[in-house]
């Protein structure tokens, strides 16, 4: 297991300009899981295939990956699993990483164009798989818009896309029932924290809706422990189905005592409804 943190939604260190520079001009070679049967390879190859447009791509093995992640001209995104050092509870996450080739022993040494928490390692791969297409169009979107503004390669980009929390409310909230804290789930009570559109979706609608581009969806990514052992970190981030975009981003740590649990919480729906 790594033990560092990564980039855009961690703490690793910051991507510079001109390692953006360099994978704007690489070739993206897409490693794919050793298991023949991974849902994550069928999904992430049709997502490359339908909407990679930032560079080139080959797909390739995790065999093929280790001689040449060490080469600089090159970039990779693979699917890593890593803990963070400082958290009390050791948990371990997928993350979904766009990292550019260098000879260092570490993966996460490697210069990180973007990263995004997937699951807790784990999870099934349903929970999670049906967003593939939207989180590697967000990263094409994020690595553009710090590539025109460079300025904003900082710790707290999250502030950046928190702004958008304000659009959210003119269009439709989609979330699935699962990724809702379980003492959040009764409409009555979601309507009353926020009183505007949301839906209570399948993992079917919020692909379709991604597929199509509806730009009228923002919807929930929460990458949560659903059941397994160990409970740290909640991250919760709402996207644009159409325009790939950040609207929301927070992170809690899972406490009973504090009655913050697995999922979206009530705090979360007051602050995207917040006026």
């Amino acid at each position: 297991l790594i033990c560092f943190s990564t980039s855009i939604f961690a703490e690793r260190n910051l991507v510079r300009p001109e390692d953006v520079k360099a994978f704007l001009k690489s070739t993206t070679y897409v490693v794919l899981e050793d298991n023949p049967m991974s849902g994550y390879n069928f999904k992430i190859k049709e997502a490359v295939e339908k909407s990679w447009k930032i560079t080139p791509y080959k797909f390739i093995t995790t065999k093929e990956f280790e001689p040449m992640r060490n080469d600089i001209e090159k970039s990779f995104l693979v699917l890593i699993q890593m803990k963070f050092d400082k958290d009390k509870i050791p948990a371990v996450y997928n993350f979904m990483s766009l990292s550019m080739g260098a000879a260092v022993k570490k993966l996460t040494d490697m210069p990180d164009v973007c990263s995004i928490p997937l699951s807790y390692f784990g999870v099934p791969e349903d929970n999670y798989i049906y967003k593939i297409e939207g989180l590697i169009r967000f990263m094409q979107a994020h690595i553009k818009l710090i590539d025109q503004n460079p300025a904003l390669i900082k710790n707290n980009i999250y502030d950046y896309y928190n702004k958008n929390t304000k659009d959210v409310k003119t269009k439709e909230l989609w979330v699935v029932e699962n990724d809702l804290e379980k003492t959040t789930r009764e409409l009555v009570k979601i309507r009353k924290n926020y009183p505007f559109t949301v839906k209570v979706v399948t993992t079917d609608n919020i692909e379709k809706a991604i597929a199509e581009k509806n730009t009228n969806v923002v919807y929930l990514h929460k990458v949560g422990p659903d059941g397994t052992r160990l409970q740290s970190r909640c991250y919760k981030i709402l996207l644009g189905a159409g325009d790939d975009q950040a609207y929301y981003y927070e992170v809690h740590t899972i406490s009973k005592s504090d009655g913050e649990g697995d999922g979206f919480l009530d705090s979360d729906f007051k602050k995207v409804g917040r006026k």
